[in-house]
C-alpha cells in the first residue's frame, strides 16, 4: 500500500463551528508527517476527526485509510484496523490499573508487554491506578506504552513534548522512534502524523514533511526543519503574512 492515510477535501464542524476547511493530506507508508500550529489552529480536531470521535462531525470529504473509505466508521473499528492516538491530556481512570489497560489493547495476546515496560523503565507504573497522580512527563509515557503494545500502523501523537521536563523528553524520543520503527534501520511500515505547537519534538524524531495549519486550513508544507526555523524566526504570524495557500 503506496498510501496508508488520504485525507481528501475535509470539512469539520464540532457544535456548529467549523474547525477544519478543506483539509487534503497524504501520509505513504512509512513515513512520519508533522504539523504545526498554534492552539486553537485546528490541529488536535484534525486527530480527533481522523480517530473518529463523534462530536467531530465531517461535513465533507473522506478519510480513507489502507485503501478504504472509513470517515463513517466508530472509532473502535479504527483502532482495530490499526490507527492510535496519543492524547494530549488523557483522562484519570481510577480504579483501573495500567497494567489491565495495557494487556486490554496489547495486539499478540500481550506478548510484548513485560520487555516493553522493562526497555522503557516502565515496571514500576503497572500497579498503578490509570494517570492517577501522574507528572506530564509521566502521562506521556503511559500514552506510548499503550500504543507501543498496540502496535498500530498509523500513530497519531497530539502534542509528544508539551508538559514534559528534561528528564523525560530523552526517554519519551526513544518510544516515538520504536513505535515509528526509527530506532533501527529498516524498511518501515508504520507511518505517524504528529502535531506540535514548539516544534522541540523534532529534536527527538525525524519527520519527512511538515505542514503548517492556521484556522482549520493547511497552508503550507515542505521541509519540517525550514517550517519550523521559519516559525521560530517569524512566528506564525509571519506564517500568516508571507504564505499563500497551499493547492495539493
Amino acid at each position: 500500500m503506496e498510501n496508508l492515510l488520504e485525507i481528501r477535501d475535509l470539512w469539520v464542524e464540532v457544535e456548529g463551528r467549523e474547525v477544519l476547511k478543506g483539509i487534503n493530506l497524504t501520509i505513504p507508508t512509512g513515513e512520519t508527517h508533522v504539523i504545526f500550529g498554534r492552539n486553537g489552529s485546528g490541529k488536535t480536531s484534525l486527530l480527533m476527526t481522523i480517530m473518529g470521535f463523534p462530536s467531530y462531525r465531517v461535513k465533507h470529504g473522506q478519510i480513507i485509510f489502507k485503501g478504504e473509505d472509513i470517515t463513517n466508521l466508530p472509532t473502535y473499528e479504527r483502532a482495530r484496523r490499526g490507527i492510535g492516538i496519543m492524547f494530549q491530556r488523557p483522562p484519570t481512570i481510577k480504579g483501573v490499573k495500567v497494567k489491565e489497560i495495557l494487556k486490554l489493547v496489547a495486539r499478540n495476546n500481550g506478548s510484548k508487554i513485560e520487555e516493553l515496560t522493562r526497555t522503557f523503565q516502565f515496571e514500576s507504573f503497572l500497579e498503578r491506578e490509570l494517570n492517577k497522580g501522574f507528572s506530564g512527563g509521566e502521562l506521556k509515557k503511559s500514552e506510548l506504552m499503550q500504543l507501543l503494545v498496540q502496535d498500530p500502523d498509523l500513530v497519531l501523537l497530539d502534542e509528544p513534548e508539551s508538559g514534559v521536563d528534561l528528564e523525560n523528553i530523552h526517554l519519551i524520543g526513544q518510544m516515538i522512534k520504536k513505535l515509528l520503527q526509527k530506532d533501527v534501520h529498516r524498511k518501515r511500515t508504520k507511518s505517524g502524523l504528529i502535531i506540535t505547537h514548539t516544534g522541540f519534538i523534532l529534536q527527538y524524531v525525524t519527520a519527512d514533511l511538515g505542514y503548517v495549519i492556521m484556522n482549520g486550513e493547511i497552508y503550507c508544507k515542505g521541509n519540517p526543519i525550514e517550517i519550523f526555523e521559519g516559525i521560530q524566526k517569524f512566528g506564525y504570524e509571519g506564517c500568516q503574512k508571507c504564505l499563500k495557500r497551499c493547492e495539493f
